[in-house]
């Protein structure tokens, strides 16, 4: 990632496409950590988080997360899930945090902000992140192309400056594991035996 120490940062992280990205790798994300790691890298002027919430439920389990970052550096953009039954007869909900992502972006941009840091893979956002370049800000895109199926978008990495695996953070950005030891070392090895098969092609 080429980030320069005066860049004004702007953090946007699609919170149900990063979940799934790093579900797929097997990892959890250590939102303190990821926080840490950006304002490192310049001046992290606001990090936003989107996730859509379901109203009327006695317990989400996404509530304590979004109550942390609420109280923990992070900018919370949410919306209610809208309820549907897919074709099984199963309830559902959706909710799609797109347009927020959008508007947010573009008046970071028109504000002045050097970097936009997009955590989501979604071919959706291609339009704007070129309109977010027009107005002179850099974009780099975190997903993944490592987990299956693939959760970034091939037209997304083409359009941003720059293109971050989110497998290429785990190390930095991810939970320590809760796996028992043995399995934890066995993960281990199988990474470094994926490394010298990769540094051997």
């Amino acid at each position: 990632m080429t980030f320069y120490p005066t860049d004004r940062l702007a953090l946007f992280i699609d919170g149900a496409n990063l979940y799934s990205a790093a579900k797929g790798l097997g990892f959890d994300i250590d939102y303190r950590k990821l926080l840490e790691e950006f304002r490192k890298r310049g001046v992290l002027v606001r990090a936003y988080y989107y996730t859509a919430l379901v109203e009327n439920e006695e317990y989400s389990p996404i509530r304590p997360l979004v109550d942390w970052l609420d109280y923990n550096g992070y900018r919370l953009v949410t919306k209610a899930a809208r309820e549907y039954t897919d074709r099984e007869g199963r309830k559902r909900w959706r909710g799609d945090m797109d347009v927020e992502i959008a508007v947010d972006m573009m008046e970071m941009a028109a504000a002045g902000a050097d970097h936009m840091v997009l955590f989501s893979g979604d071919g959706d956002f291609r339009a704007l992140v070129e309109a977010v370049q027009r107005k002179g800000a850099r974009v780099t895109v975190v997903s993944t192309v490592k987990s299956q199926p693939p959760m970034a978008s091939d037209d997304l990495r083409r359009q941003a400056d720059s293109f971050v695996d989110l497998a290429d953070l785990a190390d930095i950005i991810g939970r320590p594991s809760r796996l028992p030891r043995l399995l934890q070392e066995a993960k281990a090895a199988e990474r470094e035996r994926a490394l010298d098969e990769d540094a051997e092609a």
